[in-house]
């Protein structure tokens, strides 16, 4: 048996380690951190006395958490629903808008700065707009949430269509492929780290838009979303439910950036510069 073939296990097994560790420390290290963020708030609240109306301590918060669950729970699920169908709704609008605008250079100089114009404008202005013509409360938010989500995703959808090597587009057409085909066979694989960048912004964007859309809209009864809950709580002086809404918004938006991660590392892990592992 050769030395390389005897050391070829080792050279495994180190691998294997040196990826445990590395897991281990990007899990160990953040709550570490917010560990240690928690012992200095309950330590502040403990020490200075401050009353529980200004700054719940961290059990307060977790009481509050456990106990108004029921009211909580319905408002993250309408939430949760108002964002990710946004995003969805922000995914095929965007890519589709996307190639309809790479398509021609009139196209994207006459439709291009209408995008533009919704995405400067102010959410909280143009929702007031929304919410009179709008069939119902919960198409109003949906809307909103979709405007504020497309962009990025459109914007990076056409920078990647843009981007794909021109020598690979001749090559193409010298094998007389399609406009389609390039299309599918090139552009849109060549624009897939583009792609998911938008999708990751988007995620988050489309969260923030669903809750100060609802803000804005002022909804409230049973339908309403942790927006509401976050205004109620407010007006009633219940602190520790404000910051168990928060908590859930925070959550929220942590589920939503990690999904979204590992669907861009799912796409992109095998082959894209981005997503793969090097050892310097």
């Amino acid at each position: 048996m050769s030395d390389e073939t005897a050391a070829a296990p080792l050279l495994v097994k180190t691998a294997a380690s040196v990826r445990s560790r590395d897991l281990a420390l990007r899990v160990l290290i953040p709550l570490l951190v917010i560990t240690a963020l928690i012992l200095i708030w309950y330590a502040y609240v403990r020490l200075s006395g401050v009353p529980p109306y200004i700054l719940p301590g961290p059990a307060a918060v977790a009481s509050a958490f456990v106990t108004d669950w029921g009211t909580l729970a319905p408002a993250l699920w309408v939430t949760t629903k108002i964002t990710l169908m946004s995003l969805m709704l922000a995914l095929v609008g965007g890519v589709g808008f996307a190639i309809f605008l790479v398509q021609s250079r009139w196209i994207e100089l006459a439709f291009y700065p209408l995008a533009v114009i919704l995405q400067v404008t102010p959410i909280v202005a143009i929702s007031p707009l929304i919410l009179i013509y709008a069939p119902s409360t919960q198409v109003a938010l949906l809307i909103c949430a979709f405007l504020v989500a497309f962009f990025p995703i459109l914007s990076n959808m056409v920078q990647g269509l843009k981007s794909v090597d021109h020598n690979l587009i001749n090559l193409f057409e010298l094998y007389g492929a399609s406009r389609w085909q390039t299309l599918l066979f090139l552009k849109l694989p060549a624009a897939q780290p583009y792609f998911m960048t938008g999708l990751r912004i988007g995620g988050g964007l489309a969260l923030i838009a669903a809750v100060v859309a609802e803000f804005a809209a002022g909804s409230a009864g049973a339908g309403s979303g942790l927006a509401f809950r976050l205004l109620e709580a407010q007006y009633r002086l219940n602190i520790p439910r404000l910051f168990a809404a928060l908590l859930m918004l925070s959550l929220l938006g942590v589920a939503i950036f990690a999904v979204t991660s590992f669907i861009s590392w799912l796409a992109l892990h095998r082959w894209h510069e981005s997503s793969l592992k090097r050892e310097n």
